[in-house]
Protein backbone atom coordinates (compact mmCIF):
# COMPACT_ATOMS: atom_id res chain seq x y z
CA UNK A 1 0.00 0.00 0.00
CA UNK A 2 1.29 3.42 -1.44
CA UNK A 3 1.48 6.13 2.15
CA UNK A 4 3.79 8.08 0.45
CA UNK A 5 1.05 10.63 -1.45
CA UNK A 6 -1.10 12.89 -0.56
CA UNK A 7 -5.27 11.75 -0.58
CA UNK A 8 -8.01 13.58 -0.84
CA UNK A 9 -11.65 12.78 -0.42
CA UNK A 10 -15.26 14.00 0.57
CA UNK A 11 -15.63 12.09 4.12
CA UNK A 12 -20.01 12.98 3.88
CA UNK A 13 -22.39 11.29 1.57
CA UNK A 14 -23.06 12.55 -1.82
CA UNK A 15 -25.53 14.72 -2.66
CA UNK A 16 -27.09 18.13 -1.14
CA UNK A 17 -26.88 18.45 2.18
CA UNK A 18 -26.55 21.46 4.36
CA UNK A 19 -22.51 20.71 5.40
CA UNK A 20 -20.13 18.27 3.08
CA UNK A 21 -16.87 17.72 4.38
CA UNK A 22 -13.32 16.93 2.43
CA UNK A 23 -10.69 15.22 3.78
CA UNK A 24 -6.93 15.17 3.14
CA UNK A 25 -4.35 13.58 4.79
CA UNK A 26 -0.48 13.07 3.77
CA UNK A 27 2.99 15.47 3.31
CA UNK A 28 1.17 18.03 1.51
CA UNK A 29 -1.32 19.14 3.56
CA UNK A 30 0.30 22.08 5.39
CA UNK A 31 0.61 23.79 1.36
CA UNK A 32 -2.67 22.90 0.11
CA UNK A 33 -3.88 24.44 3.54
CA UNK A 34 -2.04 27.82 2.78
CA UNK A 35 -2.76 28.04 -0.99
CA UNK A 36 -6.66 27.43 -0.24
CA UNK A 37 -6.75 29.46 2.83
CA UNK A 38 -4.48 31.96 2.82
CA UNK A 39 -4.18 31.79 6.16
CA UNK A 40 -2.39 29.94 8.83
CA UNK A 41 -3.97 27.47 11.08
CA UNK A 42 -3.94 26.46 14.75
CA UNK A 43 -3.59 22.56 15.10
CA UNK A 44 -6.78 21.37 16.36
CA UNK A 45 -8.93 24.13 16.44
CA UNK A 46 -11.99 25.10 14.28
CA UNK A 47 -10.89 27.43 12.05
CA UNK A 48 -13.57 29.63 10.10
CA UNK A 49 -11.93 30.05 6.85
CA UNK A 50 -12.72 31.49 2.85
CA UNK A 51 -11.66 28.84 0.72
CA UNK A 52 -9.86 29.92 -2.43
CA UNK A 53 -9.78 29.08 -6.25
CA UNK A 54 -6.76 29.12 -8.42
CA UNK A 55 -7.99 32.48 -9.70
CA UNK A 56 -8.37 34.04 -5.77
CA UNK A 57 -12.21 34.04 -6.32
CA UNK A 58 -14.14 32.51 -3.41
CA UNK A 59 -15.39 29.00 -3.76
CA UNK A 60 -17.30 28.73 -0.11
CA UNK A 61 -16.38 29.39 3.84
CA UNK A 62 -17.00 27.24 6.18
CA UNK A 63 -14.30 25.62 9.03
CA UNK A 64 -11.28 24.05 8.74
CA UNK A 65 -9.45 21.93 10.82
CA UNK A 66 -5.76 20.77 10.87
CA UNK A 67 -4.43 17.86 12.88
CA UNK A 68 -0.73 17.56 12.36
CA UNK A 69 1.18 14.10 12.45
CA UNK A 70 1.11 11.82 14.21
CA UNK A 71 -1.22 13.53 16.22
CA UNK A 72 -4.30 12.55 13.55
CA UNK A 73 -6.89 9.59 12.76
CA UNK A 74 -4.47 9.03 9.98
CA UNK A 75 -0.96 9.89 11.93
CA UNK A 76 -0.02 11.84 9.14
CA UNK A 77 -1.23 15.41 8.55
CA UNK A 78 -4.64 15.61 7.97
CA UNK A 79 -7.05 18.84 6.72
CA UNK A 80 -10.65 18.55 7.01
CA UNK A 81 -12.75 21.15 4.93
CA UNK A 82 -16.04 21.72 6.02
CA UNK A 83 -18.06 23.75 3.58
CA UNK A 84 -21.81 24.05 2.37
CA UNK A 85 -23.19 20.59 1.13
CA UNK A 86 -24.18 21.30 -2.36
CA UNK A 87 -22.65 19.07 -5.34
CA UNK A 88 -21.26 22.12 -7.02
CA UNK A 89 -19.70 23.71 -4.11
CA UNK A 90 -18.35 19.86 -3.08
CA UNK A 91 -17.01 19.02 -6.45
CA UNK A 92 -15.12 22.89 -6.93
CA UNK A 93 -13.44 22.12 -3.67
CA UNK A 94 -12.30 19.00 -4.16
CA UNK A 95 -10.93 19.63 -7.54
CA UNK A 96 -8.97 22.34 -5.83
CA UNK A 97 -7.20 20.20 -3.66
CA UNK A 98 -6.41 17.83 -6.67
CA UNK A 99 -4.80 20.55 -8.33
CA UNK A 100 -2.45 21.41 -5.54
CA UNK A 101 -1.32 17.90 -6.18
CA UNK A 102 -3.34 15.40 -4.07
CA UNK A 103 -4.99 12.37 -5.46
CA UNK A 104 -8.65 10.61 -5.20
CA UNK A 105 -8.42 8.38 -2.19
CA UNK A 106 -8.84 4.44 -2.60
CA UNK A 107 -12.06 3.20 -0.68
CA UNK A 108 -10.81 3.18 2.87
CA UNK A 109 -7.52 4.26 2.15
CA UNK A 110 -7.64 6.64 5.10
CA UNK A 111 -8.54 4.11 7.22
CA UNK A 112 -5.24 1.47 6.11
CA UNK A 113 -3.10 4.22 6.51
CA UNK A 114 -4.61 4.25 10.53
CA UNK A 115 -3.84 1.07 10.78
CA UNK A 116 -0.34 1.27 8.81
CA UNK A 117 0.67 4.18 11.51
CA UNK A 118 -0.29 1.46 14.12
CA UNK A 119 -2.82 4.52 15.41
CA UNK A 120 -5.51 1.57 15.17
CA UNK A 121 -5.25 -2.30 14.83
CA UNK A 122 -7.58 -4.26 12.12
CA UNK A 123 -10.31 -5.03 14.81
CA UNK A 124 -11.12 -1.32 15.44
CA UNK A 125 -10.75 -0.29 12.12
CA UNK A 126 -13.15 -3.04 11.12
CA UNK A 127 -15.67 -1.30 14.07
CA UNK A 128 -15.90 1.21 12.35
CA UNK A 129 -17.55 0.13 9.73
CA UNK A 130 -19.70 -2.26 11.96
CA UNK A 131 -20.86 0.97 13.65
CA UNK A 132 -21.40 2.56 10.53
CA UNK A 133 -23.70 -0.31 9.40
CA UNK A 134 -25.26 -1.46 12.62
CA UNK A 135 -28.43 -2.71 11.92
CA UNK A 136 -29.71 -2.38 16.42
CA UNK A 137 -28.89 -0.18 18.98
CA UNK A 138 -27.19 -3.14 20.56
CA UNK A 139 -24.76 -3.99 17.24
CA UNK A 140 -23.59 -0.33 17.42
CA UNK A 141 -23.10 -0.69 21.23
CA UNK A 142 -21.09 -3.34 20.60
CA UNK A 143 -19.18 -2.01 18.03
CA UNK A 144 -18.19 0.96 19.87
CA UNK A 145 -16.33 -1.55 22.27
CA UNK A 146 -14.32 -3.07 19.68
CA UNK A 147 -13.68 0.66 18.07
CA UNK A 148 -12.86 1.55 21.84
CA UNK A 149 -10.66 -1.65 21.90
CA UNK A 150 -12.22 -3.60 24.14
CA UNK A 151 -11.98 -7.33 21.94
CA UNK A 152 -8.09 -5.79 21.24
CA UNK A 153 -7.33 -5.85 24.69
CA UNK A 154 -8.80 -9.70 24.91
CA UNK A 155 -6.69 -11.07 22.23
CA UNK A 156 -3.58 -9.35 23.63
CA UNK A 157 -3.88 -10.71 26.83
CA UNK A 158 -4.33 -14.03 25.21
CA UNK A 159 -1.29 -13.54 23.16
CA UNK A 160 0.71 -11.97 26.18
CA UNK A 161 -0.15 -15.67 27.75
CA UNK A 162 1.24 -17.57 24.88
CA UNK A 163 4.52 -15.21 24.51
CA UNK A 164 5.14 -15.75 27.87
CA UNK A 165 4.42 -19.68 27.67
CA UNK A 166 6.24 -19.95 24.71
CA UNK A 167 9.07 -17.95 26.19
CA UNK A 168 9.50 -20.48 29.13
CA UNK A 169 9.34 -23.52 26.42
CA UNK A 170 11.69 -22.32 24.46
CA UNK A 171 14.22 -21.71 26.63
CA UNK A 172 13.83 -24.88 28.14
CA UNK A 173 14.17 -26.72 24.80
CA UNK A 174 17.85 -24.66 24.09
CA UNK A 175 19.17 -25.03 27.09
CA UNK A 176 18.00 -27.85 28.97
CA UNK A 177 20.76 -28.38 31.43
CA UNK A 178 20.98 -24.42 32.81
CA UNK A 179 19.77 -23.96 36.82
CA UNK A 180 17.29 -21.42 35.41
CA UNK A 181 15.80 -23.76 32.57
CA UNK A 182 15.68 -26.78 35.22
CA UNK A 183 13.03 -24.75 37.14
CA UNK A 184 11.35 -23.78 33.89
CA UNK A 185 11.24 -27.37 32.69
CA UNK A 186 9.08 -28.30 36.32
CA UNK A 187 6.60 -25.84 35.47
CA UNK A 188 3.05 -27.61 34.24
CA UNK A 189 3.03 -26.73 30.57
CA UNK A 190 -0.27 -28.45 30.65
CA UNK A 191 -2.33 -26.50 33.12
CA UNK A 192 -1.09 -23.01 31.60
CA UNK A 193 -2.05 -24.29 28.21
CA UNK A 194 -5.33 -25.24 30.09
CA UNK A 195 -5.92 -21.38 31.31
CA UNK A 196 -5.15 -19.81 27.84
CA UNK A 197 -7.92 -22.48 26.76
CA UNK A 198 -10.65 -21.61 29.17
CA UNK A 199 -9.71 -17.85 28.69
CA UNK A 200 -10.14 -18.40 25.03
CA UNK A 201 -13.26 -20.32 24.89
CA UNK A 202 -14.73 -17.58 26.77
CA UNK A 203 -13.90 -15.20 24.52
CA UNK A 204 -15.54 -17.19 21.50
CA UNK A 205 -18.59 -17.28 23.42
CA UNK A 206 -18.70 -13.32 23.28
CA UNK A 207 -17.24 -12.78 19.55
CA UNK A 208 -20.12 -15.33 18.67
CA UNK A 209 -22.85 -13.45 19.99
CA UNK A 210 -21.32 -10.31 18.33
CA UNK A 211 -20.80 -11.81 14.99
CA UNK A 212 -24.85 -12.52 15.12
CA UNK A 213 -25.72 -8.79 15.81
CA UNK A 214 -23.70 -8.10 13.13
CA UNK A 215 -24.33 -10.65 10.15
CA UNK A 216 -27.84 -11.70 11.96
CA UNK A 217 -29.05 -14.76 10.13
CA UNK A 218 -31.05 -15.42 7.05
CA UNK A 219 -34.33 -17.19 7.25
CA UNK A 220 -36.14 -19.01 4.36
CA UNK A 221 -39.96 -19.44 4.61
CA UNK A 222 -41.17 -22.21 2.03
CA UNK A 223 -43.96 -24.78 1.79
CA UNK A 224 -46.53 -25.51 -0.93
CA UNK A 225 -48.90 -22.67 -2.16
CA UNK A 226 -51.74 -21.45 0.88
CA UNK A 227 -50.07 -22.44 3.94
CA UNK A 228 -49.84 -19.24 4.90
CA UNK A 229 -46.25 -18.73 3.93
CA UNK A 230 -47.04 -14.91 3.00
CA UNK A 231 -49.36 -14.14 6.02
CA UNK A 232 -46.80 -15.22 8.25
CA UNK A 233 -44.26 -12.82 6.17
CA UNK A 234 -46.18 -9.95 7.00
CA UNK A 235 -46.70 -11.20 10.46
CA UNK A 236 -43.38 -11.19 11.11
CA UNK A 237 -42.36 -7.96 9.11
CA UNK A 238 -45.61 -6.01 10.79
CA UNK A 239 -46.57 -4.63 7.63
CA UNK A 240 -48.26 -5.67 4.30
CA UNK A 241 -45.41 -6.53 2.64
CA UNK A 242 -46.60 -9.71 0.54
CA UNK A 243 -49.83 -9.39 -1.02
CA UNK A 244 -52.30 -12.38 0.60
CA UNK A 245 -55.46 -14.42 -1.43
CA UNK A 246 -56.90 -17.48 -1.43
CA UNK A 247 -55.82 -18.19 -5.37
CA UNK A 248 -52.88 -20.15 -5.04
CA UNK A 249 -49.13 -19.17 -6.66
CA UNK A 250 -50.07 -15.80 -5.38
CA UNK A 251 -46.22 -15.09 -4.47
CA UNK A 252 -43.90 -15.39 -7.71
CA UNK A 253 -41.03 -14.07 -6.69
CA UNK A 254 -38.97 -13.77 -3.59
CA UNK A 255 -39.59 -10.99 -0.93
CA UNK A 256 -36.92 -9.43 1.25
CA UNK A 257 -37.42 -7.38 4.62
CA UNK A 258 -34.88 -7.05 7.74
CA UNK A 259 -36.52 -7.49 10.85
CA UNK A 260 -35.09 -7.64 14.45
CA UNK A 261 -35.89 -10.25 17.36
CA UNK A 262 -35.08 -8.71 20.34
CA UNK A 263 -31.93 -7.25 18.41
CA UNK A 264 -30.91 -10.39 16.31
CA UNK A 265 -30.85 -9.19 12.69
CA UNK A 266 -32.71 -11.68 10.30
CA UNK A 267 -33.02 -11.38 6.64
CA UNK A 268 -36.39 -12.86 5.79
CA UNK A 269 -37.50 -13.96 3.00
CA UNK A 270 -41.00 -14.84 1.32
CA UNK A 271 -40.73 -17.60 -1.43
CA UNK A 272 -42.81 -18.99 -4.05
CA UNK A 273 -45.07 -21.98 -3.53
CA UNK A 274 -43.71 -25.29 -4.33
CA UNK A 275 -45.25 -27.50 -6.02
CA UNK A 276 -45.02 -29.96 -9.38
CA UNK A 277 -47.04 -28.63 -12.45
CA UNK A 278 -46.33 -24.51 -12.33
CA UNK A 279 -46.80 -22.37 -15.40
CA UNK A 280 -43.97 -20.80 -16.81
CA UNK A 281 -43.51 -17.66 -14.40
CA UNK A 282 -44.09 -19.72 -11.16
CA UNK A 283 -41.34 -22.47 -12.19
CA UNK A 284 -39.25 -19.64 -12.46
CA UNK A 285 -40.13 -18.51 -9.19
CA UNK A 286 -40.11 -21.41 -7.33
CA UNK A 287 -36.91 -22.24 -8.96
CA UNK A 288 -35.51 -18.73 -7.21
CA UNK A 289 -37.20 -20.52 -4.23
CA UNK A 290 -34.87 -23.17 -4.44
CA UNK A 291 -31.91 -21.16 -4.50
CA UNK A 292 -32.49 -19.74 -1.41
CA UNK A 293 -33.95 -22.61 0.24
CA UNK A 294 -30.30 -24.25 -0.13
CA UNK A 295 -28.33 -20.61 1.04
CA UNK A 296 -30.12 -20.30 3.94
CA UNK A 297 -29.51 -20.02 7.47
CA UNK A 298 -32.83 -21.36 8.95
CA UNK A 299 -35.41 -22.74 6.64
CA UNK A 300 -39.25 -22.73 7.85
CA UNK A 301 -41.31 -25.26 6.19
CA UNK A 302 -44.96 -23.64 6.24
CA UNK A 303 -47.80 -26.53 6.47
CA UNK A 304 -51.89 -26.40 6.52
CA UNK A 305 -52.49 -28.16 9.13
CA UNK A 306 -56.06 -28.02 8.20
CA UNK A 307 -55.70 -29.52 4.45
CA UNK A 308 -52.74 -32.06 5.93
CA UNK A 309 -53.61 -34.49 8.36
CA UNK A 310 -49.99 -36.00 8.02
CA UNK A 311 -48.18 -35.66 10.95
CA UNK A 312 -45.36 -38.23 9.72
CA UNK A 313 -42.24 -36.05 8.92
CA UNK A 314 -40.86 -38.61 6.23
CA UNK A 315 -44.54 -39.21 4.64
CA UNK A 316 -45.23 -35.17 5.14
CA UNK A 317 -42.71 -34.57 2.42
CA UNK A 318 -39.13 -36.53 2.32
CA UNK A 319 -38.17 -34.82 -0.47
CA UNK A 320 -37.93 -31.81 0.93
CA UNK A 321 -35.69 -32.84 3.75
CA UNK A 322 -33.90 -34.60 1.51
CA UNK A 323 -32.29 -31.06 -0.47
CA UNK A 324 -31.92 -29.10 2.89
CA UNK A 325 -28.38 -27.72 3.25
CA UNK A 326 -26.49 -29.52 5.55
CA UNK A 327 -25.31 -26.18 7.66
CA UNK A 328 -28.91 -24.80 8.20
CA UNK A 329 -31.60 -25.20 10.56
CA UNK A 330 -34.87 -26.87 9.63
CA UNK A 331 -38.24 -26.24 11.08
CA UNK A 332 -41.75 -27.22 10.43
CA UNK A 333 -44.75 -25.07 11.26
CA UNK A 334 -47.97 -26.68 11.13
CA UNK A 335 -49.91 -23.29 10.70
CA UNK A 336 -53.87 -22.87 11.33
CA UNK A 337 -54.31 -24.83 14.03
CA UNK A 338 -57.07 -22.13 15.23
CA UNK A 339 -59.59 -24.56 12.62
CA UNK A 340 -58.83 -27.79 14.50
CA UNK A 341 -58.88 -26.29 18.01
CA UNK A 342 -54.84 -27.31 18.80
CA UNK A 343 -52.78 -25.54 21.36
CA UNK A 344 -49.54 -23.38 20.42
CA UNK A 345 -46.55 -26.03 20.93
CA UNK A 346 -43.17 -27.45 19.59
CA UNK A 347 -42.41 -30.64 19.73
CA UNK A 348 -38.72 -32.81 18.11
CA UNK A 349 -38.68 -35.70 16.04
CA UNK A 350 -35.90 -37.50 14.97
CA UNK A 351 -33.88 -33.84 14.98
CA UNK A 352 -36.62 -32.16 13.26
CA UNK A 353 -38.73 -29.44 15.34
CA UNK A 354 -42.31 -28.74 14.62
CA UNK A 355 -44.30 -25.91 15.85
CA UNK A 356 -48.30 -25.41 15.82
CA UNK A 357 -49.15 -22.24 15.66
CA UNK A 358 -51.64 -19.95 14.05
CA UNK A 359 -50.51 -16.65 12.09
CA UNK A 360 -54.05 -15.69 11.62
CA UNK A 361 -54.59 -15.45 15.68
CA UNK A 362 -50.93 -15.37 16.23
CA UNK A 363 -50.80 -17.86 18.61
CA UNK A 364 -47.80 -19.72 18.77
CA UNK A 365 -45.84 -16.75 17.35
CA UNK A 366 -43.59 -16.35 20.79
CA UNK A 367 -42.79 -20.00 20.65
CA UNK A 368 -41.50 -19.49 17.10
CA UNK A 369 -39.59 -16.10 18.11
CA UNK A 370 -37.55 -17.86 20.80
CA UNK A 371 -37.27 -20.44 18.67
CA UNK A 372 -35.36 -19.02 16.23
CA UNK A 373 -33.52 -16.64 18.78
CA UNK A 374 -32.26 -20.35 20.08
CA UNK A 375 -31.49 -21.84 16.65
CA UNK A 376 -29.50 -19.36 16.04
CA UNK A 377 -27.74 -19.07 19.43
CA UNK A 378 -28.67 -16.16 20.68
CA UNK A 379 -29.18 -14.85 23.83
CA UNK A 380 -28.28 -11.37 25.36
CA UNK A 381 -24.79 -10.92 26.56
CA UNK A 382 -23.82 -7.39 28.77
CA UNK A 383 -20.51 -5.76 27.50
CA UNK A 384 -20.23 -7.70 24.19
CA UNK A 385 -17.93 -6.44 21.59
CA UNK A 386 -18.64 -6.25 17.71
CA UNK A 387 -16.80 -9.51 15.71
CA UNK A 388 -16.86 -10.97 12.40
CA UNK A 389 -16.64 -14.65 10.80
CA UNK A 390 -12.99 -14.13 9.74
CA UNK A 391 -12.79 -13.35 13.76
CA UNK A 392 -14.59 -16.89 14.75
CA UNK A 393 -12.21 -18.73 12.17
CA UNK A 394 -9.21 -17.14 13.84
CA UNK A 395 -9.88 -18.34 17.13
CA UNK A 396 -11.26 -21.94 16.18
CA UNK A 397 -7.64 -22.46 14.26
CA UNK A 398 -5.90 -21.45 17.74
CA UNK A 399 -8.15 -23.40 19.35
CA UNK A 400 -7.19 -26.42 17.58
CA UNK A 401 -3.37 -25.86 17.91
CA UNK A 402 -3.70 -25.47 22.01
CA UNK A 403 -5.48 -28.54 21.93
CA UNK A 404 -3.01 -30.22 19.89
CA UNK A 405 -0.57 -28.85 21.75
CA UNK A 406 -1.80 -30.23 24.76
CA UNK A 407 -2.10 -34.20 23.33
CA UNK A 408 1.84 -33.85 22.38
CA UNK A 409 2.72 -32.48 25.29
CA UNK A 410 1.87 -36.21 26.83
CA UNK A 411 4.77 -37.58 24.64
CA UNK A 412 6.92 -35.17 25.98
CA UNK A 413 7.95 -33.77 22.77
CA UNK A 414 8.62 -30.38 23.38
CA UNK A 415 9.65 -28.99 20.34
CA UNK A 416 6.62 -29.92 18.61
CA UNK A 417 4.25 -28.55 21.55
CA UNK A 418 6.43 -25.14 20.66
CA UNK A 419 5.26 -25.33 17.04
CA UNK A 420 1.88 -25.43 17.39
CA UNK A 421 2.30 -22.74 19.96
CA UNK A 422 3.43 -20.66 17.09
CA UNK A 423 1.15 -21.51 15.11
CA UNK A 424 -1.42 -20.22 17.70
CA UNK A 425 -0.50 -17.33 18.28
CA UNK A 426 -0.26 -16.70 14.51
CA UNK A 427 -4.26 -17.30 14.49
CA UNK A 428 -4.52 -15.19 17.18
CA UNK A 429 -2.28 -12.46 15.55
CA UNK A 430 -4.57 -12.51 12.10
CA UNK A 431 -7.66 -10.77 14.37
CA UNK A 432 -5.63 -7.93 15.20
CA UNK A 433 -3.46 -7.78 11.67
CA UNK A 434 -0.06 -8.39 13.76
CA UNK A 435 -0.03 -11.42 11.27
CA UNK A 436 -2.13 -10.31 7.92
CA UNK A 437 -1.92 -10.82 4.44
CA UNK A 438 -2.07 -8.20 1.79
CA UNK A 439 -4.95 -9.28 -0.27
CA UNK A 440 -7.22 -9.48 3.34
CA UNK A 441 -5.97 -6.08 4.50
CA UNK A 442 -7.45 -5.16 0.81
CA UNK A 443 -10.75 -7.08 1.20
CA UNK A 444 -11.44 -5.12 4.89
CA UNK A 445 -10.20 -1.61 3.41
CA UNK A 446 -12.07 -1.62 0.19
CA UNK A 447 -15.87 -2.43 2.43
CA UNK A 448 -14.99 1.70 3.62
CA UNK A 449 -16.24 4.67 1.60
CA UNK A 450 -14.00 7.05 0.05
CA UNK A 451 -13.36 9.56 3.18
CA UNK A 452 -12.70 6.86 5.35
Amino acid sequence: MVTSDTIAAPATPPGRGGVGMIRISGSLVPSIAQTILKKNLKARWANFCNFFSVNGKIIDQGLALYFCAPHSFTGEDVLELHCHGGVVIMDLLLQRVLELGARMARPGEFMARAFLNHKIDLIQAEAVADLIDAASSQAAQNAVRSLQGEFSKQVNKLLTMLIKLRTHLEATIDFPEDEETEKLSSANFGNNINDILCQLKQLKDTAKQGAILRDGISVVIAGKPNAGKSSLFNCLSGQEAAIVTDIPGTTRDVLHTRIQIDGLPINLLDTAGLHDQPDIIEGEGIRRAWEEIKKADHVLLVVDAFASKDRDPDKLWSDFFGVMPKHAHFTVLYNKIDLLNEEAKIIKINDVEYIYLSVKTQKGLDLLKQHLKNSAGFHAIENGFSARRRHLDALDRAEKHLYNAQQILLTGTLELVAEDLVQAQHSLGEITGEFAADDLLKKIFSEFCLGK
